[in-house]
């Protein structure tokens, strides 16, 4: 089982490296995911690169403009009580180096879940590429054989290969100064064919485009592989509608990976401001549902997975995601049963960073009622007037037990800093291991 890191959590949320280990949730995770890397056009084409900047003053969520945060990757000096290992990071002396001019030591996360996989060497840390809003240039890097090479070569080149850009005002970075911190490469393109921001590029050919480069990424891992005696591993983060699923080719795609997380969640949310409320990360489909009609019919973890194994992929490789957050909306009426439940609201509920959405460690001790539904196995909170569709222990483990009956690989978090004290749900999806 795993679990997604957000890199901007650092600051706001203020969840550490550090905090994977210290809350006991280490202990139950198999990989890690790191969100995000991003990529740019550049040399003709389009590549990973990260980008060096000053220490953000505030920083909540990754921003499309802003290219990426070097200072939380690898520039920032963590103190001796931020550390995993209780060892400050170094500023070091800079020393030459033919091929890069100059590299100074490793620092920031990057630095951090070095050290967490020494404490865990049964851990894998993946670099995720792209998400909700750095999956703008996807559809064009993959567009011909030429660019999906270059993509894969450089994202290699950072990420595997460690080959950082050395910042000289902080002193890190430098050439091979991340070797050893990723054992391989999660794509996160949101999504092939559309459906993502609207800034993003989308080409007529994607669904082909898409399989042909997770092979390309596939057989470049697999290359240096060989040389390092190591097998990378290659995984894809995917929606789980039925539109998205149709825009792929599930059986062929899934031959170059180790595993698909499936990202079971945001069926519904406050975006639909007025409703009528409805659930955010269900495990089946309620037919009485007012959105339980065509594509809208699909957004169900069990449909997500069924239209995966109807496609061809290996019951192996299926990863189900689960929300460590919720879904909200305010100003809704009781209704006929008193519980707010597909019922019209007035606007989304607010939340801690943004509104309609909540950390579960917040929504646990919130005021109202949870309920669970008989058929659909999701919970969800409702005060009198604002409704959260969200994940329990309860129906986490009802999760885990359709993964067990279907035989499928695991289950894994989006994301770990959304958990309650002591990784309260972390700790329930360990379960999946015993």
């Amino acid at each position: 089982m795993g679990g997604y890191f957000a890199q901007w959590g650092i600051y706001g949320r203020n969840y550490q490296v550090k905090d994977i280990a210290s809350s006991g949730a280490a202990q139950h995770l198999t990989f890690v995911n790191y969100a995000f890397g991003n990529l740019y056009p550049k040399n003709g084409g389009y590549e990973c690169d990260i980008i060096t900047k000053a220490e953000p003053s505030d920083s909540n969520s990754p921003q499309a403009g802003s290219g990426g945060d070097g200072w939380a990757d690898y520039q920032k000096g963590f103190t001796a009580s931020e550390s995993i290992d209780g060892v400050a990071d170094s500023w070091g002396l800079a020393w030459d180096d033919p091929r890069t001019g100059k590299a100074g030591p490793l620092k920031g996360n990057f630095n951090q879940f070095k050290k967490l996989k020494a404490k865990h060497p049964g851990m894998k840390v993946m670099i995720s590429l792209g998400g909700w809003t750095w999956s703008r240039w996807f559809a064009k890097a993959a567009a011909t054989d030429a660019l999906r090479k270059q993509l894969a070569s450089s994202c290699i080149n950072v990420y595997i290969k460690g080959n950082l850009p050395f910042d000289q005002a902080s002193n890190a970075g430098g050439d091979a100064a991340a070797a050893g911190v990723f054992d391989g490469i999660d794509i996160d393109w949101e999504f092939p064919g559309g459906g993502g921001m609207p800034y993003n590029a989308v080409d007529p050919d994607d669904k082909r485009n898409y399989t042909l480069l997770l092979a390309e990424f596939r057989k470049q891992l697999d290359a240096i592989g060989q040389q390092n005696g190591k097998h990378y591993l290659l995984t894809v983060a995917i929606g789980s509608g039925g539109d998205k699923i149709a825009n792929t080719e599930p059986g062929e795609y899934s031959k170059s990976l180790d595993w698909i997380n499936v990202m079971s969640y945001d069926f519904h949310g406050g975006w639909e401001a007025t409703g009528p409320t409805d659930f955010q990360s269900n495990l089946h489909l309620d037919p009485d549902s007012p959105n339980a009609k065509g594509n809208g019919a699909t957004f169900n973890v069990d449909s997500a997975i069924q239209a995966l194994l109807k496609g061809g992929v290996p019951p192996s490789k299926i990863v189900v995601g689960i929300p460590f957050y919720g879904r909200g909306w305010t100003g809704v009426a009781a209704g006929p049963k008193g519980d707010g439940l597909y019922q019209p609201a007035s606007k989304q509920a607010p939340g801690s960073y943004e509104a309609g959405i909540e950390d579960y460690k917040i929504l646990k001790n919130a005021p109202g009622i949870v309920r669970e539904h008989p058929v659909s196995k999701q919970a969800w909170k409702y005060d009198g007037t604002t409704f959260w569709s969200y994940d329990t222990p309860a129906t986490v483990r009802e999760k885990l037990d359709y993964v067990r009956q279907h035989n499928l690989r695991g289950v894994f978090s989006w994301e770990l800093d959304g958990d309650a004290e002591g990784a309260e749900l972390t700790k329930v999806m360990g379960e999946i291991n015993k």
